[in-house]
């Protein structure tokens, strides 16, 4: 059953694949709808990829210029652009990585349900000039590969956000001899896959890949989330890394509660991930460039919306939203969301993150995560916010995706009737009481 989906789901990466291969026989029988769509799908994954050629140089520059020199459909020739940047929000995240200076910052920021990128910042204190911090897959996952194994154990395993997880142990550490006993005794301690989730706990997320999870299931999901896929974006990005052994053991458990440096992914990935569980389930593939005209004003590209199929159910997405609202409500950022939580003016903003932690040694430092999603009537949106840190911290990567959640979604909730407009801390404690 798990492969049957798996190849369902990685339908588009396998087409993706023979167009690297220059693979599609052509049947001298005139197409039908399916062959004329992966036509389509092909030519334009074949111009995202020279798009992205395109826009190698001027992304390291934080660049976007007006023309850009594609190689469309075999000639190359220069086009006027329309990206999908919102220069509100570019400009937001560009003043909040200046402002707190962070050793390294990246925050990338797209529409949940088009893949439009709204904001592509990167910010480094030493460095000379701009970088691109973004398109760098280099960066441990930490917990925020606590959503992988969060969806697989709701939708693979079926299990529901009030399951209980025995473990003995601490919350943050992961040591084998209390994640790989199974024994119960006086100093056993239960939680719920939801405050669990919500508080990251290592420990019990060791346990729920041991007693709950199989390897398959988890290294099912991080295909799924583009784990070792290539994304077919428009502008480069690197590949997202996730080694699951395929045997219950301590390394298995390490990866299931991100307690490892060996898993990495770039905030590009980290935005993608939200997206997806915000938006049913469905993961989009992000696009930089709205579209591109000649120099006589003719429209010779429009971006279309790509997704990578269904990562999971809709209810099971759902499950996956309420540990993610109980993060920000009670969990590991709530400090940083409490402002916004219980400000009135935003109770019909639906959000939810994840935050996560660990050293790293490309950049060298504490690596510092939030990615996350805010809803509302009107759009879906989902942030990555990254912070390297030498020494010292300047500020929370949960600050800053919050900060971006409230300037996205200030123009529409002037002149809002919010009286009757369930908030995130109550939603979650209905979720609770179920």
């Amino acid at each position: 059953m798990i492969r049957s989906k798996r190849a369902k789901r990685l339908s588009l990466l396998t087409f993706s694949l023979a167009v690297a291969l220059g693979g599609i026989v052509f049947l001298s029988q005139k197409p039908n709808d399916e062959e004329i769509e992966q036509l389509r799908l092909k030519r334009n994954l074949e111009r995202r990829v020279n798009i992205s050629k395109a826009l190698e140089e001027p992304l390291k520059a934080q660049e976007f210029p007006e023309t850009l020199s594609v190689n469309l459909d075999g000639s190359k020739e220069d086009y006027t652009v329309e990206y999908t940047i919102d220069p509100i929000l570019q400009k937001e995240s560009e003043l909040l990585l200046k402002r707190y200076r962070p050793d390294y910052g990246a925050i990338f920021l797209m529409d949940a349900e088009t893949g439009e990128v709204l904001a592509f910042s990167s910010y480094e204190k030493a460095a000379n000039g701009p970088v691109n911090l973004i398109s760098r897959a280099t960066y441990p996952s930490a917990s925020i590969f606590k959503i992988v194994t969060a969806t697989a154990a709701v939708d693979g395993a079926g299990l529901s956000p009030s399951h209980t997880i025995r473990f003995n142990g601490g919350n943050y550490t992961l040591y084998r001899k209390n994640v790989m006993s199974d024994r119960i005794n006086r100093w056993t301690r239960t939680i719920t896959l939801r405050d669990a989730f919500a508080r990251s706990y290592n420990t019990a997320f060791g346990r729920l890949s041991l007693e709950d999870l199989s390897p398959e299931h988890i290294n099912e999901y991080a295909t799924r989330y583009m784990f070792n896929q290539t994304i077919p974006a428009d502008f480069p990005v690197e590949t997202g890394v996730a080694f699951v052994p395929m045997e219950k053991s301590f390394e298995l458990t390490e990866v299931a509660s991100g307690f490892t440096r060996n898993n990495r992914m770039s905030p590009v990935q980290g935005a993608m991930i939200a997206a997806a569980v915000i938006n049913d389930g469905r993961m989009v593939m992000p696009h930089l460039i709205k579209s591109m005209k000649s120099s006589d004003g003719k429209l010779v590209y429009e971006a279309d919306v790509i997704d990578n199929g269904s990562i999971m159910s809709a209810a099971s997405s759902e499950k996956v939203r309420e540990l993610m609202e109980e993060t920000i409500v009670s969990g590991t950022s709530r400090r940083s969301f409490r402002p916004l939580v219980k400000d009135r003016n935003f109770r019909d903003l639906e959000m939810g993150g994840k935050t996560g932690h660990l050293t790293g040694d490309n950049p060298r430092g504490r690596v510092d995560w939030f990615v996350g999603y805010a809803s509302s009537d009107s759009r879906k949106i989902a942030v990555a916010a990254l912070t390297v840190n030498k020494e010292y911290w300047t500020v929370k990567s949960a600050h800053l995706g919050k900060s971006l959640f409230k300037k996205a979604f200030e123009p529409t909730i002037k002149n809002r009737d919010v009286s009757s407009t369930p908030n995130a801390r109550s939603r979650a404690a209905r979720h609770r009481s179920r």
